[in-house]
């Protein structure tokens, strides 16, 4: 698979362990890069802050949780689909919220896709598996994203 990094936006240590376990168990070999809160997610993304120096290559994926202290994931997605620099780079919404108006709310902020997190780390190794095989292999990608 492709040598471009996936980013994961994603506040909890047990589901950043989960989705790291996932991805290995699924053979997916991009590199894993963690920020912790919305604003790091975009520091990464942006070449700023903490990430400030990096030489900008954007994500291939980003996994974005949508409860995340500070900057929320949807602030975090509206953001990433108003900048032009990453406007066309694949979003997932990778969430525990079952909740109507987040789905909706992710929808018309441009999120390419939505998905609840399983609990049984089977079903998540599988989800994260068929996303990776989706996005990373099946799905092509405009140039730059």
């Amino acid at each position: 698979m492709s040598a471009k990094a996936i980013l994961l936006i994603e506040d909890n240590p047990s589901d950043v362990g989960l989705t790291e376990r996932a991805l290995k168990k699924s053979n997916i070999t991009n590199a894993l890069v963690v920020a912790n809160d919305g604003q790091e997610g975009l520091d990464y993304l942006y070449a700023e802050g903490v990430h400030a120096g990096r030489d900008g290559t954007l994500p291939v994926l980003v996994l974005l949780d949508l409860k995340l202290p500070g900057l929320s994931g949807l602030d975090v997605l509206r953001r990433i689909r108003a900048d032009p620099r990453s406007h066309r780079v694949p979003v997932v919404i990778l969430t525990s919220s079952r909740e109507e108006q987040d789905i909706a709310a992710g929808y018309d902020l441009g999120v390419n896709s939505y998905i609840r997190k399983p609990v049984d780390f089977h079903q998540f190794a599988d989800v994260i598996g068929r996303l990776g095989l989706y996005w990373l292999v099946i799905n092509e990608s405009p140039n730059g994203a």
